[in-house]
């Protein structure tokens, strides 16, 4: 062994048992409850496992330790601590062997942190982030979305749960949640208005096939509709599918596309967000420019830089689901 192999060793040595005497502080401090030091203690670990790249260890130190803060009602402390898991990962990269599974166990720290912790929020954000690497999709990736649905859904937050299963992609359960908050949260002449917002943010994400499921979901399961062709009583149901019907046409013409606009324009001036999402829809799936848009939507045009500042902060796909947050107003 050479001189510079014996200085190493001694050196490993000596960091690793400066690891084991920090486990043996924390160990004491969990013990005795002391959860503050305890937290300080996974930060030091944190540090020293990063540096020594052992990450799949330290996910499993950092796991264990954000449970036990939970646990204990230490919100901020476990907090952080899933946001260390989620900068691990990030770290780790394709050394992580199942990241599937780290998203079910991140979300079943989200789930022990209370809705009202502001920490969770970050987490949550940081977590469909990091998930989205994995899809590489900017929204997140649909498993991720799927867990937070459930989360939210057992708060009873049935507006955040239905967004996290749109993006999910599974379709029926987002449908059956939207139906939910219609019948329970909102008014008989908003019933065609859940749809169309679903429906025309689902086209603009580039998704029409699961814009057609939820659209034929909802329009057979839903007890004020309950049927599925037209005509239908609401006439935005009607724009909605003959919009996909459309669509669906491999010979697809703009003129088509803007004379159902024209048609049903009464019935989209309910909502301004509309005319946005149909700038969209014109220009992916019937080749119309701008320009060509602007002299038939013109009432959507005072949100226009506001979109136009969220397109260039997320991107394309990300701003579409940003125009999806407007209220819904009463019928005219």
């Amino acid at each position: 062994m050479t001189s510079n192999d014996e200085n190493i060793v001694p050196a490993r040595q000596g960091g690793f048992r400066g690891v084991s005497r920090v486990l043996g502080k924390l160990k004491s401090s969990i013990e005795s409850k002391n959860f503050y030091e305890a937290h300080q203690m996974y930060r030091t670990l944190y540090f020293r496992y990063v540096s020594q790249g052992k990450y799949q260890e330290l996910l499993e130190l950092l796991y264990q330790g954000a449970l036990t803060m939970l646990d204990n009602e230490q919100y901020s402390s476990g907090a952080d601590l899933a946001l260390l898991i989620i900068q691990t990962l990030e770290s780790a990269g394709c050394t992580v062997e199942d990241n599937e599974e780290w998203m079910n166990r991140i979300s079943v720290l989200i789930g022990k942190i209370k809705p009202n912790i502001v920490e969770r929020e970050t987490v949550v954000e940081k977590a469909m982030k990091w998930s989205g690497t994995i899809s590489k999709s900017a929204i997140g990736h649909p498993l991720m979305h799927k867990l937070m649905a459930k989360i939210v859904y057992r708060e009873n937050n049935l507006i955040q749960a239905q967004h996290h299963f749109a993006l999910s992609k599974d379709s029926l359960s987002c449908v059956f949640v939207m139906i939910e908050v219609s019948i329970f949260h909102g008014y008989r002449n908003e019933t065609d208005l859940f749809i169309a917002q679903l429906v025309l943010q689902m086209l603009c994400l580039k998704d029409p096939e699961t814009a057609c499921e939820m659209f034929a979901a909802y329009i057979k399961f839903h007890p004020l509709i309950a049927r599925t062709e037209p005509p239908f009583p609401m006439p935005l149901l009607n724009f909605l599918y003959f919009l996909l019907e459309a669509i669906g046409q491999s010979d697809r013409k703009y003129a088509v596309f803007r004379a159902l606009c024209e048609l049903y324009k009464p019935s989209l001036d309910r909502d301004p967000s509309y005319d946005k999402y149909l700038r969209r829809i014109g220009a992916k799936y019937f080749g119309a420019k701008q320009q060509e848009q602007s002299r038939g939507f013109v009432f959507g045009d005072l949100l226009n830089q506001f979109f136009h500042d969220l397109d260039a902060e997320f991107g394309d796909d990300a701003a579409a689901l940003q125009e999806g947050s407007s209220e819904h107003g009463e019928v005219d």
